[in-house]
């Protein structure tokens, strides 16, 4: 298996190499995340000792559950799942350093207050709907620079810019027209001026789509089964707000 993993990331980090060379990006603008949805610990330690640093979990169980075995090995790890409000002290207890899914005020509140009592901050990413689909969490778009301004307002908060999940489609340009949507909302919330954030992160594209999303500005890519090999369900299963089992 670790030869696998090993080979799986020489290719991804080729492919985004290739990207960025075929867009006129530096590499060093993109990062790769591993999405460990469903990982083993195990399988997560070949590639954080292998020159990967930085990973991220769906579900706070699963971040629980590995966190002993993982704690000593240098990297970060970021929350991409949807947050609920009673699990916030778990994510700070557990080492997530970025919630990249903020996509409400109650939410915010809520974690801006935990954060208070634990003197501490939090760098977040506001999550998108740039897709219109009712199985998608996120903000729509045409609400995010309002939900982004009152979230400014909280001083434990850093905003760093905002992250989508794309159509699941294998029409390059129907998933291309989400990754454009988000460059252009990050632009749009740049040109109004707003205090206490930084738009230079947006977090698109996945397995399937990394180059198109590189293409029109990712800045972190989200990889799993492309490097950790095909989980049990789809990739839409553990993304789908309707499926309670997730």
């Amino acid at each position: 298996m670790k030869e696998d993993i090993l080979h799986n990331l020489a290719l991804i980090n080729n492919r985004i190499k290739n990207s960025c060379e075929k867009s006129g990006r530096n590499i060093d603008e993109v990062k790769l995340l591993l999405a460990t949805k469903t990982v083993s610990a195990d399988h997560i330690k070949i590639a954080l000792e292998n020159g990967q640093a930085l990973i991220a979990e769906n579900k706070v169980q699963e971040l629980k559950e590995k966190y002993e075995d993982l704690k000593n090995i240098p990297h970060e790890n970021h929350f991409i799942g949807h947050l609920q409000t009673n699990k916030i002290k778990d994510i700070l207890k557990y080492g997530v350093t970025c919630v990249q899914s903020l996509d409400r005020l109650e939410l915010a509140e809520k974690l801006h207050q935990r954060l208070l009592t634990e003197n501490r901050t939090m760098n977040v990413l506001i999550q998108v709907n740039t897709s219109n689909e009712k199985s998608k969490f996120g903000i729509d778009p045409s609400e995010a620079i309002e939900l982004t301004r009152k979230i400014s307002r909280y001083s434990t908060l850093k905003i760093r810019g905002l992250m989508t999940i794309g159509l699941f489609s294998a029409e390059t340009e129907k998933v291309r027209s989400c990754f454009k949507i988000l460059k252009k909302l990050q632009q749009d919330i740049i040109r109004e001026n707003i205090l206490n954030l930084e738009m230079k992160e947006l977090s698109m594209g996945m397995s399937g789509d990394l180059e198109t999303a590189i293409e029109e500005g990712a800045t972190i890519v989200r990889v799993g089964t492309a490097v950790f090999g095909p989980r049990i369900y789809p990739d839409s299963y553990y993304w789908d707000e309707d499926n309670k089992k997730a």
